[in-house]
């Protein structure tokens, strides 16, 4: 499963992959549709780039069909990757440069303590059915995210050493941000959170009903946003057409309105080989997240079938197991509890991360195109990686050795506990995920030699979602990790026992070990420290903590590879999540092949 650090997404929180409303263009303007505002009235961002060709459809692919369209309650990847082109966020983290830039928010200041961002709004901005855009809009959205009612994930990143950041209008088109105190990297957080239409979702607020509203049965019309394009179909099962926004506001340097494509379709591919077969074949235009063995095979035909393939090094996804560190007292799982003596140990955890053949895992699940890994930062993550934390090789003896500590036990059989109980647990995997289920298989091979049995259970995506994160019916699985952005600030959710991505133990309300306690005080301390070298110091201990207590068992860190066919033009691709489609309002087909083909 992939999950989104600042949300919930690979198999959850995930992976990712993409009919024809067309506008007159006169002189390189586009002309307006009947309600669409003129375009000197809008405060239009100009976008640098190479100057597109308008028309034509573009087709990328989904590994599974979004769960919703609602931004509020999104988790999964695929939900997230469909909305980051129907929403915009006030302050964007630019992926390339991995730097904070302006969005609908145009310019901001900052008070002399750092707690007071003052941020000037775009002027004429509308949504993508035609209402207008304005503050309003702007404390609707922040007034739902930090309803703790709604439980949205958004929630913690906007929360300051425990407390709400207070949003205040003080004019149509100026927002005031107060900060409790001083926040580290304070522009980033306004990247995580979608505007919504007030005008849309004020009254299912009002009724309590927001984390219902856009699904899949909603009607496309009734979903509107500031991203590049709007809703135009969703057909369960099969695929996502969206089409051009006409009210976007922002355009090239020709003074052309963006995006440059009349739509953008989403297939919904589950397996993977079948996504190839369909990019070779010309179906598809754009494919992500591409497994090392489907890399290979598309490498060998570049030429012949008119694309190319890139690895573009680590990326900022990571494999883990985790156990199930629940508490299960209110739950009739008793097999499980009884488990859950050994998986509370740092001990066992440990003596499983020793046993585990990483670089088997590099080598056999993708074929070298990956990395080893024993901490919770990726070496793509140059500004905040802890380089100091070890990376022990394989070692049958230091596990056995960390077992025979607390009482486990073998001869020539199985491990024995304590209690003379064997050990085995099972784990589980996506279905649709063949790299996770060759981990798993990995896994599973190497606990043998200690004399531990496991099986590996792969379940669809769905069921596998609701064990893991409502009926707690599981012992391990194993996930994926994914962020949008490098710095610490969305790791929030993740290692600190409040927080809505804390997957281990999901439903922990407060630490339930001391060191859990340590990474709640470090994982907020930085977040207030402003001073790069303190605060690097400071997420270095979340590092070790993690690297030594293993809540999760960091395994790998994937390299980003990606296929894109030769008609499709200003495709710019990065380390960071949305690899392909990050700047998709500037993508388009060839001037000479602009007709699918």
């Amino acid at each position: 499963m992939k999950i989104s650090r600042r949300l919930l997404a690979r198999n959850f929180v995930f992976l990712v992959c993409l009919c024809c409303s067309c506008f007159g263009v006169i002189h390189g303007i586009q002309a307006s549709p009947a309600h669409s505002p003129k375009q000197q009235d809008e405060d239009f961002l100009v976008l640098p780039g190479k100057i597109g060709t308008r028309g034509g459809r573009l087709v990328a692919s989904l590994r599974s069909e979004p769960k919703v369209l609602n931004p509020v309650t999104a988790l999964d990847l695929a939900s997230k990757e469909v909305n980051a082109l129907l929403f915009a966020d006030l302050i964007h983290i630019n992926p390339a440069t991995q730097r904070t830039e302006p969005a609908l928010a145009k310019s901001w200041k900052v008070s002399p303590d750092g707690t007071r961002y003052t941020l000037e709004l775009r002027h004429g901005l509308r949504f993508s059915d035609g209402k207008p855009f304005d503050a309003d809009d702007v404390l609707f959205s922040f007034k739902v995210y930090l309803d703790e009612k709604v439980h949205s994930p958004q929630r913690d990143l906007l929360l300051v050493n425990g407390k709400p950041i207070q949003v205040r209008k003080l004019g149509a088109y100026q927002v005031l941000f107060e900060l409790p105190e001083p926040y580290a990297a304070a522009e980033r957080i306004f990247d995580s959170v979608s505007i919504l239409p007030r005008h849309l979702l004020e009254q299912a607020y009002q009724k309590g009903e927001i984390t219902q509203v856009w699904n899949q049965s909603t009607n496309p019309e009734n979903i509107a946003g500031l991203g590049p394009f709007r809703l135009k179909a969703d057909v369960p099962g099969q695929q996502i057409v969206l089409e051009r926004n006409p009210y976007y506001w922002k355009k090239d340097t020709a003074n052309t309105r963006l995006p440059y494509l009349d739509e953008l379709i989403f297939l919904v591919i589950p397996a993977p080989d079948a996504g190839v077969l369909r990019f070779q074949a010309g179906d598809i235009d754009l494919i992500d997240n591409l497994s090392a063995e489907n890399f290979a095979v598309l490498a060998q035909d570049q030429s012949a079938k008119h694309y190319h393939v890139l690895d573009l090094g680590p990326g900022f996804e990571y494999d883990f197991l985790f156990f199930n560190l629940n508490d299960l007292s209110s739950k009739k799982l008793p097999a499980i509890q009884q488990k859950q003596e050994w998986f509370r140990r740092d001990e066992f955890r440990q003596a499983i991360s020793a046993a585990i053949d990483r670089e088997a895992i590099v080598h056999l699940v993708y074929q070298n195109h990956a990395t080893p890994l024993w901490g919770n930062v990726t070496p793509s993550n140059k500004f905040w990686i802890d380089t100091a934390l070890r990376h022990p090789p394989q070692s049958f003896e230091k596990a056995m050795s960390l077992l025979r500590s607390i009482g486990f036990s073998r001869k020539n059989g199985p491990l024995l506990d304590a209690h003379g109980v064997p050990v085995e647990f099972s784990i589980l995997v996506n279905a649709t995920n063949p790299r996770q289920i060759k981990m798993a298989t990995i896994i599973q091979d190497d606990l043998k030699h200690i004399g531990i049995t496991v099986q590996v259970t792969a379940l669809e995506y769905g069921s596998l979602a609701a064990r893991v994160n409502e009926s707690f019916d599981y012992e391990a699985s194993i996930f994926g990790l994914v962020s949008p952005d490098a710095d610490p600030n969305p790791e929030i959710n993740v290692w600190t026992s409040s927080g809505g991505t804390h997957l281990w133990a999901f439903a922990e309300t407060k630490p339930l070990t001391a060191w859990q306690s340590e990474l709640d005080r470090l994982m907020l301390l930085q977040t207030t420290v402003l001073d790069y070298q303190k605060r690097k110091k400071i997420y270095d201990q979340v590092q070790e903590i993690v690297a030594q207590h293993d809540p999760v068992i960091c395994l790998v860190n994937p390299n980003v590879l990606v296929g894109v066919k030769d008609r499709v033009e200003g495709v710019r691709p990065v380390v960071m999540q949305h690899h392909l489609l990050w700047n998709a309002e500037q993508i388009f087909r060839a001037k000479s092949q602009t007709k699918p083909q």
